[in-house]
């Protein structure tokens, strides 16, 4: 867990990165709002404001000030209320002032506030400090001469770098993890300056020090890439270390190397690494599709241990080429059900239309399992192959015949779309009949134009058994748009049971509000009692739904539902949509249910409930209830 301090300088860098770029917007219109904003944020500063006044203002000045605001922030320095507050000021205004101002504060300043400062200093590299912060080091505090290592890091010059190095050796176990991970910041800097020789140095001097692990295992990932080509031995050396933390700092740093070099040295280390290791070399060789060494991670999936092979038939799909579908084709007819399914997914995301090309090819001239998988790939990969599929149907084997109308629901157009619903309602084997229906949904519900699809199944409502009606009406629900509502709704106002019962049953669930129409409709001429009731709570369901739904129209669908409910059960179904939407408009319609005999009493709970939550407009709330004979609640 970090310790308090550490908190206070992890805070203390993120809270001024974000500042920094906001205050480095400083010209322009920025610059004149600052002139006219600057003096008045000032006299709050040095004024009798309240301290959480004082705050905002020092957030304000952090992008409005500049030096003229520096010697009130100072001032708040050693205030533990705003001290962090006028720091953030003071990281963000540019100019040798605010660094002034900062390094005299910690001549008295002590504990978390000196911490803060020293913070501060950091966050604006502030070179004119190393000397301060170098006598820091040796502080008996440990949390001082820690965060002073941290802000000597971000400085990151020589005279830094020098005063870090040295305390790496420090009797301190704290100081010397505060200085290690100054040095790294101080040699990435130098890294970034093109100073690659002394990063090294400063990298290697931290990886042999007697630091915590953490920073063992960035000074070494640094290492490796300050190294750059001359890396690769280094970056090898860990994918052999036995320890996991440098196995993975090997592993993480395969991804940022350049070069292909690294390429084939990971193929030779494949070779040797426990197969577990291999695995996970090989995805990370993947990660570098550029230059990967293609012909080494066919190899590895070709033969070898199970966990290698699979990492390697996985990362061909990523990175293989159309001549990598020959042997992962094979691979998805052995018998082992991980090989031949990685085999196939891989396939499946192998680039190239040429891949394509030769699935169709392929599948003229093969049968069994291969040609079931050849089916199966051409709706994964959604291959235009609809005349080889519907072929396929004629198959004996049912396997077969699933898998192509499976991939006929990935793969129909809307020109095409009549070839699964002959295959829903004429299909010549009974056991096809679930997949055919999974498939048509499929299809129906990927298509760009629902209403012509929903005509499509429509017309086959005419020529379908009485099981397939239900299903045909169940996925145009799921479709939706208004074809489909009409068509289910005509169904419920039929003169078959079956499909009242049906149609009204999925009215009642409808997923859009445009279904208020037709329920009501149904509401009042339905056939039979049952499918009238349903469509009421269907209806009141609505309401009580869609939450953005206008409140007249909720109020309309409230009202309408009392005039057609033949029930209590019913009515007070439109009472709990009145309680959960409380408005005034909601409360004279609870009002007006109680003229409603076998509502009496529950609309006057639900007027009271209502007016105990509707805010504003007491008087008029009071008025309503009094007109009512009711009195509300104190």
């Amino acid at each position: 867990m970090p310790t308090t301090r550490q908190s206070i300088r992890t805070a203390s860098f993120l809270a001024a990165s974000l500042l920094l770029i906001l205050a480095g917007g400083r010209s322009g219109e920025c610059q004149t709002a600052s002139a006219a904003r600057e003096p008045e944020l000032i006299a709050i500063l040095s004024g009798d404001a309240p301290a959480a006044e004082k705050a905002i203002t020092c957030k304000k000045l952090a992008i409005y000030g500049s030096s003229a605001a520096v010697p009130e922030l100072a001032k708040l320095l050693d205030n533990p209320q705003l001290a962090s507050w006028s720091r953030i000021a003071l990281e963000a205004i540019p100019g040798p002032e605010a660094d002034e101002a900062l390094r005299k504060a910690t001549e008295s300043l002590q504990g978390n506030l000196l911490i803060g400062a020293i913070n501060s200093i950091g966050v604006r590299r502030d070179a004119g400090a190393v000397e301060l912060l170098t006598a820091k080091l040796k502080d008996q505090d440990s949390g001082i001469a820690t965060a002073a290592a941290v802000a000597l890091g971000h400085v990151g010059n020589p005279a830094a770098g020098k005063a870090l190095r040295q305390a790496l050796a420090s009797e301190n176990a704290e100081v010397r993890s505060g200085a290690a991970e100054g040095c790294i910041l101080c040699a990435e800097r130098f890294l970034s300056d093109g100073q690659a020789a002394v990063a090294i140095e400063i990298y290697d001097e931290v990886r042999n020090a007697d630091v915590p692990r953490q920073r063992k295992l960035e000074a070494t990932r640094g290492a490796i890439v300050a190294r750059n080509q001359d890396g690769i031995p280094l970056l090898v050396e860990q994918l052999r270390n036995s320890d996991r933390g440098l196995f993975q700092i090997g592993l993480s740093t395969i991804r940022e190397f350049p070069g292909s070099d690294i390429d084939k040295a990971l193929a030779a280390e494949v070779d040797r690494a426990t197969p577990e290791r291999a695995a996970l070399i090989i995805v990370a060789m993947a990660d570098r599709p550029e230059t990967v060494d293609l012909a080494a991670v066919a190899k590895a999936s070709d033969n070898g241990p199970k966990p290698v092979r699979l990492a390697a038939i996985a990362a061909l799909g990523r990175v293989g080429t159309p001549s990598s579908f020959a042997s992962l084709l094979k691979m998805t007819l052995e018998a082992d059900a991980d090989i031949a399914q990685t085999a196939q997914t891989a396939i499946a995301e192998l680039p190239g239309n040429g891949v394509d090309k030769e699935i169709v090819a392929r599948l003229a001239k093969s049968n069994g399992k291969e040609y079931q998988v050849l089916i199966e790939l051409i709706g994964q990969r959604r291959i235009d192959a609809v005349p080889a599929l519907v072929k396929a149907l004629e198959q004996s084997d049912s396997n077969i015949r699933g898998a192509a109308l499976t991939s006929l629901g990935n793969t129909v157009s809307p020109a095409t779309l009549n070839v699964l619903i002959t295959q829903v309602v004429g299909s010549k084997h009974s056991d096809d009949a679930p997949v055919a229906l999974q498939a048509l949904k499929t299809a129906a519900t990927r298509m760009p134009d629902r209403e012509a699809c929903a005509a499509e199944l429509a017309q086959a409502l005419g020529r379908a058994s009485a099981p397939t009606k239900d299903s045909l009406l169940e996925i145009l629900s799921e479709m939706g748009g208004a074809k489909a509502l009409q068509t289910v709704g005509a169904a419920a106002k039929s003169d078959d049971p079956q499909l009242q019962d049906t149609g009204s049953r999925l009215l009642g669930k409808w997923s859009t509000e445009d279904a208020a129409p037709v329920l009501l409709d149904l509401a009042k001429s339905a056939p039979g009692d049952k499918y009238r009731s349903r469509a009421v709570k269907g209806y009141i369901s609505l309401a009580r739904r869609f939450k953005t739904m206008p409140e007249p129209q909720r109020l309309e669908i409230c009202q309408n539902a009392l005039d057609v409910s033949q029930n209590a059960d019913e009515r007070k179904l439109v009472l709990d949509v009145l309680k959960l939407y409380p408005s005034l408009e909601s409360l004279k319609l609870a009002v007006k249910a109680m003229q409603i005999p076998d509502l009496k009493e529950e609309s006057k709970a639900a007027a009271l409930a209502i007016a105990e939550k509707v805010k504003g407009n007491a008087d008029e709330v009071r008025e309503i209830l009094s007109k009512a004979g009711l009195e509300k609640a104190k």
